[in-house]
């Protein structure tokens, strides 16, 4: 197969996008017999027909329809890539792509990274950060699309490179009706015969969740299954169901006369996230800031729970 075009593939993704030739070549500033020069040009290098041609304009065809997804993504990477290039020629010093859990994100990494980037001596340095799951997160950062990642430290890190990052613990959320609510603490089992509001399968929570109902020989029964944590939260203030969340997500919702929130007193509770990448001696400057960034951030913060669960240093208790 000949080497593609990468011209071609924009005129063909502006093709799809208008459905006629004419309206793509105002835009692209080109004219249309020249679009249909290229278009057959692509088709005979990738020997396959893409579009079919009628009165109403132009669609693509399946193979069309297939090739149309990866020229938006090779597109999309080459806008990148130029963004990314004129930012260094502007002066900014750093690009930093940052994958990171559904937990991680609800809880504090994006309050540490937007502290990172206050920081005058780091006004160079530009991030991005995706969401994904988990094991998508590990996936991504050894495959080298981001440079970093953040996750629960109990997953598998193959090959990769990782510190210890902040922790959480996972906490019983229950309408105040609940037969559940009068509990102060709860073991995860003691829960097992309620309706729960579940989070995707994908999840690293669902997953621990199932693990611990297994162990005790029970199952978990759905009433609702939502996508993320405050959504989970608006259901269980409803009253259809009980949730198992991060308790650090659950301070502007706790203050709520109709919800409360209840301590897990199971081990698994406990968690700590983790930062990982390839290898930290190949990370790019920024990078590196970063990495060294979060683990002071990791450090700080398990300085501030050891004082505050010492009674040696908590206030004397008034008389």
């Amino acid at each position: 197969m000949q080497d593609l075009d990468m011209k071609s593939l924009r005129l063909l993704v502006a093709v799809c996008d208008h459905g006629n030739i004419k309206q793509a070549a105002a835009q692209e500033h080109i004219e249309p017999s020249a679009i249909s020069k290229r278009m057959a040009q692509l088709e005979h290098a990738l020997g396959t027909p893409l579009l079919v041609r009628g009165r109403r304009g132009v669609v693509p065809t399946s193979a069309g329809q297939a090739v149309l997804e990866h020229a938006r993504s090779l597109t999309f990477t080459l806008e990148r890539l130029a963004a990314d290039a004129a930012a260094f020629a502007g002066g900014i010093k750093g690009n930093v792509r940052l994958v990171a859990s559904v937990s991680a994100i609800a809880e504090s990494l994006l309050e540490d990274v937007a502290s990172f980037m206050r920081d005058p001596a780091k006004r160079s340095i530009r991030v991005d950060i995706e969401e994904r799951v988990s094991r998508d997160v590990v996936r991504l950062v050894a495959e080298g699309s981001a440079s970093i990642g953040v996750c629960w430290d109990s997953i598998d890190f193959g090959g990769l490179q990782h510190q210890p990052y902040r922790t959480d613990e996972l906490a019983l959320v229950v309408h105040e009706d609940h037969p559940l609510a009068r509990h102060r603490k709860l073991r995860f089992e003691q829960t097992l015969e309620y309706e729960f509001v579940g989070l995707p399968p994908a999840t690293a929570v669902h997953t621990m969740l199932h693990r611990a109902a297994a162990r005790a020989g029970r199952t978990l029964s759905y009433r609702v299954v939502v996508s993320s944590f405050e959504a989970a939260l608006r259901v269980v203030a409803a009253g259809l169901g009980i949730g198992v969340i991060p308790r650090q997500v659950t301070p502007g919702f706790n203050a709520r006369r109709d919800m409360k929130v209840i301590p897990l007193v199971d081990t698994w509770a406990q968690r700590r996230f983790a930062v990982c990448f390839r290898d930290r001696t190949a990370l790019a400057p920024a990078a590196v800031r970063m990495v060294e960034y979060l683990a002071a951030r990791s450090e700080s913060s398990s300085a501030a729970n050891d004082a505050a669960a010492s009674p040696s240093k908590r206030a004397p208790a008034a008389r």
